[in-house]
């Protein structure tokens, strides 16, 4: 295991409590969006565009350490599996981006169209889909689109906000609290497949 990660899961006291504020966070982010989604009548059963296939950066140590709890509950065979998939896109991706093309990868989180540890996915993964705004600090609402699933299907009702602001907000505090609690000064900022490969 990545010692830092391990020195980390070792101190329950700290450790367990800030997972749960994890576990808050997210099912308000989950209520929240399946309550907008269902306003929409959008449901996301796999596409041409998936989401999966895309290379999404997350840049908290909370999220990383999530989805390494859930990790940890898959059996041994399933765990190699995974990190040896996790290895070919870290691979591939580096070879593509040495080429100078796109990257267009399968997450390796995705067998058959699903996602094996999706209690544990990360935020963005949560939330993408759905045209939403969020209230930057010093520069005001930004909006952002749907989709392009969402908009083939549902770009014809009105708009029902949709704001993230307070999910990053508390990832944030979350993100700031796990640093101070673990003397953590470094930023993260890695795909799912390097997280995987890394533990």
């Amino acid at each position: 295991m990545n010692p830092l990660i391990e020195k980390i899961t070792s101190c329950k006291e700290k450790f367990i409590p800030l997972m749960r504020r994890v576990d808050d966070i997210y099912r308000k982010m989950d209520q929240e969006y399946n309550e907008t989604a269902n306003y929409y009548g959008f449901f996301c059963g796999g596409c041409e565009e998936n989401c999966c296939f895309t290379r999404f950066y997350h840049h908290t140590f909370a999220e990383y350490l999530y989805l390494q709890k859930g990790f940890e509950m898959l059996d041994p065979g399933n765990r190699a599996e995974i990190r040896e998939r996790a290895f070919s896109v870290c691979r591939k991706t580096a070879e593509l981006d040495m080429s100078g093309l796109p990257v267009r990868l399968l997450c390796p989180l995705n067998y058959e169209g699903m996602c094996v540890l999706y209690e544990y996915r990360p935020m963005i993964c949560r939330l993408h889909g759905l045209p939403h705004e969020i209230i930057m600090p010093g520069s005001g609402r930004k909006t952002g689109p749907g989709c392009g699933e969402f908009n083939a299907r549902c770009s014809g009702k009105a708009y029902l906000k949709f704001d993230r602001t307070l999910f990053y907000t508390d990832m944030a505090g979350l993100e700031k609290d796990f640093k101070e609690a673990f003397g953590i000064s470094e930023r993260i900022k890695m795909t799912v497949a390097q997280m995987i490969a890394a533990l």
